[in-house]
This record gives C-alpha cells, structure tokens and sequence, in this order.
C-alpha cells in the first residue's frame, strides 16, 4: 500500500522560494527602521531573487536571470523615484530609496553575470 497514492516522486512537493519572499521585505524593513543599511539593501536583494527564482521554478521565464535583471532595473526606478520625491515629503524617503537603488545595483550585477558566466547542466559550453 502506498502512503501517497496519486503522487509521483519526479515533482518536488513544496518550493523553498515562499519563505524567502516572506522574509526579505521584514527583513529590509528592519534594517531601514534601525538604520542597518547593508540589512536593508540584503532583504530587498532576498526579495527580488526569490521572486527571480519563484518565476524561473514555474515555468514564467526562461531564465531566472533575466527576471533578475528586470527586477533589478525596476527597483532602481523605484528607489530613484523614492530619492527624488524626498524633498517633496514630510517623512525622509531618501535612506529607503538609495537602499532601494543599491540593492538594485546589486541584483542587476549578479543578473548580468549569472546570465554570462552560469551554465545549464548538460549544455556544451
């Protein structure tokens, strides 16, 4: 008898990438709220990736290293945006925003490396 009828073991049954994506926004909210800005820049970087790599497990993209990318460009729109809308606010944007635009720096990096230097295995160089 079988202790999970219906299921085959070639699917993997949960993806780790939830629980990152819940974390990284916590995560970077404390670091903005304590004034740890490599914590900060860390959670949003946690999130993007997870949301890179949620897109690439299911199917959505390619690649998960181009959604990186394009995660990353969004982030350092919206941390740009965040810089210049600052002085306009009365609560100061501007320690989110530059956290914002170095973690998209960041992301984008790792995205143009890993699509240059990362192989598919079993894919002749």
């Amino acid at each position: 008898m079988d202790e999970n009828p219906g299921l085959s073991d070639q699917y993997r049954m949960a993806s780790p990438w939830p629980l990152f994506v819940a974390l990284g926004l916590p995560i970077a909210e404390l670091g903005l709220l304590f004034g740890i800005i490599p914590l900060a820049v860390g959670g949003v970087i946690l999130f993007g990736g997870s949301i890179a790599g949620m897109l690439g497990e299911s199917g959505y993209v390619e690649t998960p290293w181009r959604a990186l990318g394009v995660i990353a460009l969004l982030a350092v729109v919206l941390g740009g945006a965040l810089v210049y809308v600052d002085p306009m606010t009365p609560a100061p944007l501007s320690l989110r925003g530059y956290a914002t635009v170095g973690a998209g720096l960041f992301m984008l990096l790792a995205g143009i490396a890993g699509e240059l230097f990362a192989r598919e295995a079993g894919v002749p160089a």
